[in-house]
This record gives structure tokens, C-alpha cells and sequence, in this order.
């Protein structure tokens, strides 16, 4: 069941990540790529233009791409880490109870009954659905206890741009 509201934040000049180099492939200046995105090759460029995507091809853990900025090897191996993102605003508009997990990371949490909980660090899907991270609030300068909650209907009843809400019973 989908948590009963869409987010709907236009946040068209934020970068969103869609996959990071993991090494080099070969010695052509191809590299490897862990995806995050379902249709990255709908994208060509990357990190506000400074990479252009010339091909794609799956690979053991993701995909073997080929950027045209990428002459050999060495160069491929120095790009190891980096993330490949694109506009907010190129992404597909979002259907009913749809979400973008860039628009939930940072969100304050507060609880059905009002209390202000932590923020959103982290969101996670073991495979039966996302899940939501949530750091309460650090007291004295010890960092906040971490809890996590799933992200439908019943934990999460409703979001939006400024905050998530989640039932009091899931509140640890």
C-alpha cells in the first residue's frame, strides 16, 4: 500500500544521483558504474554537462559505460567515486503515492501527535519495500539514535515538501 500523498516539490535545479563510477573496464577509458536509476540510459549528460554519455552495456554489477571525456584508462580510473547526476527537473513526473527518494532524504519527521522526531538520513529497500531511516535529534553533541520505519500508509500517513509524519506507534 503507497503512503497517501505524492510529493510534489519542483526543485528543478537540485542534482540527483543516478549511479557512481566503481572502477575502470578495460583499457579504452570505459568505466563501471553502480545504477541507482531504472532507465539511465535515457540520460546523456552528467554533472551539469561535464560528462557525455556515448554508450552503455550491462556489466556483472551495473552497467560498462563509455563518456566521450574519457579518453583511457588512467582517466577512467581517476573518476573511481564520483557521482553521476542530473537536474531535479529531468527526471519523469511522479504518479499517486510516487516519490523520489532525493525529495524525502532531509525532511524533518515529525510524529501524528505533533513532535518534532529527526530528520530522514537514509532510505533503504531490503526487498519488501523502502524503508526510512530516521536520526532523532542530537542531545548534548552525542549524535541521535537512529530508528527506521516503512515507508506505507501506516507508518508514513502523510508527506510533503516541508516534512514527513509518521504515526506515533512507529516512533522508537
Amino acid at each position: 500500500m503507497s503512503p497517501a500523498k505524492t510529493v510534489d516539490r519542483p526543485r528543478a535545479d537540485a542534482a540527483v544521483t543516478l549511479a557512481v563510477v566503481i572502477g575502470a573496464h578495460g583499457i579504452g577509458g570505459q568505466v563501471r558504474l553502480k545504477v541507482f536509476a531504472e532507465n539511465f540510459g535515457a540520460y546523456r549528460s552528467f554533472n551539469h554537462g561535464a560528462l557525455t554519455l556515448v554508450s552503455s552495456a550491462p556489466g556483472n554489477n551495473g552497467l560498462i559505460v563509455r563518456f566521450a571525456e574519457v579518453p583511457d584508462r588512467t582517466a577512467a580510473e581517476a573518476l573511481r567515486g564520483t557521482e553521476l547526476t542530473v537536474p531535479r527537473a529531468s527526471l519523469p513526473a511522479l504518479g499517486e503515492g510516487e516519490y523520489y527518494h532525493a525529495d524525502l532524504l532531509g525532511l524533518p519527521v515529525v510524529s501524528t501527535t505533533g513532535e518534532a522526531i529527526g530528520t530522514v538520513v537514509a532510505i533503504d529497500d531490503f526487498g519488501a519495500g523502502d524503508v526510512i531511516e530516521i536520526e532523532r535529534e542530537a542531545i548534548d553533541g552525542a549524535p541521535g539514535k537512529r530508528f527506521m520505519v516503512p515507508m506505507n500508509a501506516d507508518a508514513v500517513p502523510e508527506w510533503d515538501d516541508a516534512r514527513l509524519i509518521v504515526a506515533a506507534d512507529f516512533v522508537e
